[in-house]
């Protein structure tokens, strides 16, 4: 091995024979990782901070460390930085080029760490600002739906159960549905949070270091808060990854169940809502087609999402302790989610405050299905009936009107009393979709009044986590 390669290598005093020129370009990581050179970097300011502390860098030293690494960040900033896979990754791309800069005293920088605890710490910097990130997208795309919901509260569509028309509701309370699952997205995010933001540095390779390090004070300096209790699990743990990409799994399947309802509803056979032109696409055949191309695409993506997840559990499940070299096909995954994961949720929050209901196609839908026969069943239950012989009564009530051709609303007084005597005039005010959903007016009902006071509630708890 020549000299210069030893000094390209930091492992390169053991080797006598250059690396093979393939194993060189496999091996590398710096063609995705340099994406994490500003929390690489921030990392280094604040362990040459910490060692110039503790006495095993001098002021001088300390000084020029932390100057030279603000030159590499502006370097790579300015897209002036030559990256180079002979060095393999970002950590040794930027530590060489910081000697380049201010000599022998950069390669002081690497005392009492290793590229295991290095990587381990970047990563959770990264994700922590992520993280944070995806839950500004997630607010602003919950206040759309919050916005949409108040602006539909009135609207009447159908509710359905196996995608058959089952009660009445309002297109707001469904618009409030999709917004609870965004809540439980935002609490997984924030409390996956909590465990990604522990440091590792200090941890060095696997057992710790001989130095006198301060790591409660180098954990402060980059925000964490704490230092994590036991090196070896330190720099070989990625549950962090993992458990993140599970909550982006789960946000990507609400996004996904989102986006199937929107394609149905954009659908002609529904029609209940319309998408404007720049979130669709068209044929090139077919002139009339308006293809809802943005949540299609974003349904296919949490197959993406999903199968990330499947290659870091597995990655992980047959690993000793420490840090393995398997742990490098841990980022790509990672990266990919986040990237899916922030423009899914940007194209969402553009897209939803966006769309137009088409009120009189929902409204006549509902009246198709009988979607108020639950109404009458309660109606009759309210009279005395037990609810089994008011459900068989309702049943009969029904397939009189498939056979007329004719909703339950519009079959006379005297056809409905034929299958129960119990019935009386006021059976029409309960049999209206609007006394249907006025009816249900508690916590958590579809009642527009329900809808209104339900956006009005989590706008206060929205605001009350911005000014956290």
């Amino acid at each position: 091995m020549s000299q210069k390669d030893k000094q390209h290598k930091p492992w390169g005093g053991r080797f006598n024979e250059a690396t093979d020129e393939f194993v060189e370009i496999f091996t590398a990581s710096v063609e995705f990782d340099r994406r994490l050179y500003h929390h690489d970097i921030a990392g280094s300011i604040a362990h040459a901070t910490m060692l110039q502390k503790v006495g095993v860098l001098s002021k001088s030293e300390g000084d020029q460390i932390i100057s030279g690494l603000q030159q590499v960040r502006q370097e790579i900033e300015n897209d002036q930085f030559n990256w180079s896979v002979s060095l393999e990754d970002l950590h040794m791309n930027i530590e060489y080029r910081l000697t380049e800069i201010i000599g022998d005293t950069g390669k002081k920088l690497h005392t009492g760490r290793s590229r295991n605890d290095q990587v381990a710490t970047d990563m959770r910097l990264y994700l922590r600002d992520e993280i944070d990130a995806l839950c500004g997208l997630l607010l602003q795309l919950q206040t759309g739906l919050l916005d949409l919901a108040e602006r539909e509260a009135d609207t009447v569509m159908p509710g359905f159960t196996h995608l058959q028309t089952a009660q009445p509701v309002t297109f707001g309370h469904h618009m409030m549905a999709w917004f609870e699952m965004l809540v439980r997205d935002l609490q997984r995010l924030q409390d996956c949070r909590k465990r990604v933001n522990v440091m590792p540095l200090g941890s060095a390779a696997l057992a710790g270091t001989t130095y006198p390090i301060d790591r409660e004070f180098t954990a402060e300096l980059l925000g964490f808060d704490k230092a994590s209790n036991n090196s070896l699990d330190s720099v070989s743990d990625r549950d962090f990854v993992i458990e993140f990409c599970a909550v982006g799994s789960l946000i990507m399947t609400h996004l996904s169940r989102f986006s199937e309802e929107l394609v149905l509803w954009t659908c002609a056979q529904f029609n209940f809502i319309q998408l404007p032109d720049r979130f669709c696409t068209g044929s090139s055949i077919m002139p009339q087609k308006k293809n809802p191309d943005v949540p299609e695409l974003i349904r296919g993506k949490t197959g993406r999402v999903n199968g990330h997840l499947v290659a870091l559990l597995t990655l992980m499940k047959s690993q000793p302790l420490a840090y393995n070299k398997d742990n490098q096909e841990d980022k790509e995954p990672l990266f990919d989610t986040i990237d899916t994961l922030k423009g899914c949720l940007r194209a969402y929050a553009d897209m939803i405050p966006a769309i137009v209901t088409n009120k009189s196609q929902m409204r006549e839908a509902a009246m198709r299905g009988y979607s108020t026969a639950t109404d009458l069943a309660d109606y009759l239950v309210r009279r005395g009936v037990a609810f089994r012989d008011a459900h068989e009564i309702v049943g009969k009530a029904v397939a009189l009107g498939i056979a007329e051709k004719k909703d339950l609303s519009e079959l006379t007084l005297g056809q409905l009393q034929q299958f129960s005597v119990a019935i009386d005039q006021d059976v029409f005010d309960v049999l209206t979709l609007e006394g249907s959903i006025n009816a249900r007016n508690h916590l958590g009902g579809t009642a527009p009044d329900q809808v209104r006071a339900a956006v009005k509630k989590a706008r206060l708890e929205q605001l009350a986590l911005r000014n956290q």
